[in-house]
Parts: C-alpha cells; sequence; structure tokens
C-alpha cells in the first residue's frame, strides 16, 4: 500500500505527466457533460416517463451503455463516438476486398492520413443518417399518451441532425485532443468513460437492494458475487495480457562500417488478438429479434421467437457463445494477416529459426494463431454469457450484473491496462516504480491488431 502511495505522488512529481492527466480529465469531465444536455424541443417529463421502464436487452439498450446513457437522456451526445467507430470499422473491413484501401494501408504515413480523412467523412455521413433514426425514434416516443417531441417535425428532425452529427465531430475531436495532450487513447476513454459512470448508481441500488432485503439478496451473496467479480477481472487482465513469443533471427549485414542485425526478437501473437470485436457483433446480431419485437408489442409470435433469444433462455447462452468463437476467427483474420508478417521479415533478413522464409513462415505463423485464438474465443464466449447463468439461470439478481463480463468488463479492463502501461512508461523515463514490475513482452514485429 505504502509503495502504491509513493508510485501516485511520483505520477504529480512529473509535470508533464501532470498535465496530461489533468487535461484528460478535464475533457472527459466535457464528454459527461454534454451527455445530460438534452436536444431542443424535448419535454424533459416525459421524456423521464417514457424510459422509466425501458429494456436494456435491445440494440437500443447496448448503444446506451456505450455512450453512458445519452441515447436515454436525448441528449447532444446521444450517439457518442460509435458513428466513427463504425467508420474505422468498415474502413478496416474495406481493406480487405477494396484494392485502392489496401493500397493506401501500404503507403505508409501518407497512405494513413488519407484513411484518417475517409474515416472522418464517413463518420458525418453515418452520424447524420443515425441522427435521422433518432428523430424518427423521439418522434414516435410517448408517454400517458402525449408525444415527447413539443416542436414541428420537420424542424425537430432537422435540428436532430445536425446536432447529433456535430456532438459526434466535437467527441471526435475530443478523443484525439486526449490521444495528442492527455494520457491513454482519446476514442478509447470516452467508451470507458461512459461505461464507468454507470456504476456508481449500480452501487447505489445493490445497496438499496441489500437494505431492503429484496429477493435472496444477502451479505454471504454479495461476498460470493464480489469475490467472482474479483476472480473474473484478473482472468480478462491474465487473457488479455497474455500471448505466444515467436522467436525471429535476423541475419548480420554490414552497411559502411556498421553491423546491423545478428540479434533475435520476437513477434508477440496474442491469445485474445480481435479484443473486445467479436462480442459487439455477436450482440448486435442476436439483440436484432428483441428489437424488433419492441416495435410491435402486440405481436405474440415476434414475441415468442425473441423469448428464444431472452437472456433468461440456454438456446441465448449456446447461440451467442457459438457466434462469438465465429467472430473471433473472422475479425483475428481480418486485423493480423501472417503473409504481410511474413514478407516483411524477408525483407528486413529475418527468418524464424527452422522455418524457411516467405510460405513456409506465413503458414506456420498462421498454424500458431489459430491454435490460441481457440483458446481465447472459448473464454470470450464464457466471460459474454456469464451474466446470463450468474444472474438469470441462477436466479442471482443484482445491480452489478452487467459488470460481471462482457463488452462491459473487457472494455473496462483492456483501456485500463493501456493506460497504465503509459502512465509506467512516463515513471520509468524519469526513474520511478511503476505499478507494475517489468515483463513487458519486447522486439515486436508487425501488428496484431489489437
Amino acid at each position: 500500500m505504502a509503495k502504491f502511495t509513493q508510485t501516485i505522488g511520483n505520477i504529480f512529481k512529473i509535470e508533464e505527466l501532470r498535465q496530461r492527466i489533468l487535461f484528460t480529465l478535464a475533457i472527459l469531465i466535457v464528454v459527461r457533460v454534454g451527455a445530460f444536455i438534452t436536444l431542443p424541443g424535448i419535454d424533459l417529463q416525459l421524456l423521464r416517463e417514457s424510459t422509466a421502464h425501458s429494456s436494456s436487452d435491445t440494440l437500443f439498450g447496448l448503444f446506451d451503455m456505450f455512450v453512458g446513457g445519452a441515447f436515454t437522456n436525448a441528449a447532444l451526445f446521444a450517439l457518442g463516438i460509435m458513428p466513427y467507430i463504425t467508420s474505422s470499422i468498415i474502413m478496416q473491413l474495406g481493406g480487405v476486398v477494396i484494392p485502392s484501401i489496401q493500397k493506401l494501408q501500404k503507403e505508409g504515413e501518407e497512405g494513413r492520413r488519407k484513411i484518417n480523412q475517409y474515416t472522418r467523412i464517413g463518420t458525418v455521413a453515418i452520424a447524420m443518417m443515425q441522427g435521422w433514426g433518432v428523430s424518427i425514434k423521439l418522434l414516435n416516443q410517448t408517454a400517458n399518451g402525449l408525444h415527447i417531441v413539443t416542436m414541428s417535425s420537420a424542424l425537430f428532425t432537422m435540428t436532430t441532425i445536425v446536432l447529433l452529427a456535430a456532438g459526434t465531430v466535437f467527441m471526435m475531436w475530443l478523443g484525439e485532443q486526449i490521444t495528442e495532450r492527455g494520457i491513454g487513447n482519446g476514442i478509447s476513454l470516452i467508451i470507458f468513460i461512459g461505461i464507468v459512470a454507470r456504476f456508481p448508481s449500480a452501487v447505489i441500488q445493490e445497496i438499496k437492494l441489500l437494505a431492503e432485503g429484496s429477493g435472496n439478496k444477502n451479505v454471504i451473496v454479495d461476498l460470493i458475487i464480489l469475490f467472482f467479480l474479483i476472480a473474473i477481472i484478473a482472468s480478462v487482465i491474465l487473457v488479455t495480457q497474455g500471448a505466444r513469443r515467436i522467436p525471429v533471427q535476423y541475419a548480420k549485414r554490414q552497411v559502411g562500417r556498421k553491423v546491423y542485425g545478428g540479434q533475435t526478437q520476437y513477434i508477440p501473437l496474442r491469445v485474445n488478438t480481435a479484443g473486445v470485436m467479436p462480442i459487439i457483433f455477436a450482440q448486435s446480431l442476436i439483440f436484432i429479434p428483441s428489437t424488433i419485437a419492441s416495435f410491435f408489442p402486440e405481436s405474440k409470435w415476434l414475441y415468442s421467437f425473441a423469448h428464444l433469444f431472452s437472456e433468461r433462455s440456454y438456446f441465448y447462452a449456446l447461440i451467442y457463445g457459438l457466434m462469438i468463437v465465429f467472430f473471433t476467427y473472422f475479425y483475428t483474420a481480418i486485423v493480423f494477416n501472417p503473409r504481410d508478417i511474413a514478407d516483411n521479415m524477408k525483407k528486413q533478413g529475418g527468418f524464424i529459426p527452422g522455418i524457411r522464409p516467405g510460405d513456409h513462415t506465413s503458414e506456420y505463423i498462421d498454424g500458431i494463431l489459430t491454435k490460441i485464438t481457440l483458446p481465447g474465443s472459448i473464454f470470450l464466449a464464457i466471460i459474454a454469457i456469464l451474466p446470463t447463468f450468474m444472474m438469470k439461470v441462477f436466479s442471482v439478481e443484482t445491480a452489478l450484473a452487467s459488470f460481471f463480463g462482457g463488452t462491459s468488463l473487457l472494455i473496462v479492463v483492456g483501456v485500463a491496462l493501456d493506460t497504465l502501461q503509459q502512465i509506467e512508461s512516463y515513471l520509468l523515463m524519469r526513474h520511478y516504480d511503476g505499478f507494475m514490475k517489468s515483463g513487458k513482452i519486447k522486439g515486436r514485429v508487425g501488428s496484431g491488431g489489437y
């Protein structure tokens, strides 16, 4: 504990690091404030009444989780940074099937600059389309038989599209400012703060349930739940940091009077190369039936079909888990290309001991990646469906259910680790002790995506 306190003190002794942390906190406060600025033309009282019993097991609930409740609040930042994420994924997928984008990806800094420009343009277009969809949803939203929108539909639609698109662009700019002048990845931290913002209210609700003795809530159950939560977080950290290191030997070569190469480096193949994306893809698809059913509440057969995909069913858990395994392999194949790694190694005079350069190296890396991706995908599936079994199937109701697994936990842990590692780098550069012992993987060759 004393070492931890000393490390915190060391952080604020470094002027540059202190300024970066304070700048990041200030930007994140702006992000949270924007999540509570309601769009013009909406009756706040009717809005609260209409969202009081909204369901979280729909696409709208998933979307609201990423934006920290701004979608439910019909706020200026209701779209959050998600249009930018969507545009980035589209560009990433386009690099697999569109030759012109593939060419840009190989042009270095100039190619990345053009891709970033196209991503921003796509962000604006997606934000405007989503803003139009949000305006339609709000225009049809009622409470006590009254519409929550108080202005004309044409004016409301126009202002909503403009303001939501502007809010997304502003948040994208804020994220870039954090990355350049703050600490950590700005886009990731904006999503991080949106998820974490729900934690205090969940804790308060949990305390109220415990105090009231509702259901089967008692101190023993809460202690068991707390133990499981700590164990799950520890396992997520272990798997997130886990990697298989492949040794790469570089031949010696002389340029003038200098000798280059001759040392051994490593290619770190992560157990969870795909990150959180497989869960996001799977959730987006599995929430479609319940989302469609929410538009037609009087349809019995739609309700029965959607009930199969409710979080209480084993069918939901099975399909959800299989989809995550599939998308893990799918997304890993997109973000990590063994052939590109093998070609780069060959150009730089590198080789894996005992493996011939070229196609043999590519096949060797691909084989190892396929093997380690299986346990990684199964782990993701278990983490994703764990809340279902703990909170639904075993009838253990808790306000902290959403923090036990799935997208929330993986994003929070991943972003926290990345930010801590950046802080650690600043401390080590100034010869201070960091939070973690040295054990980082060195000699990274190529890129593994996440």
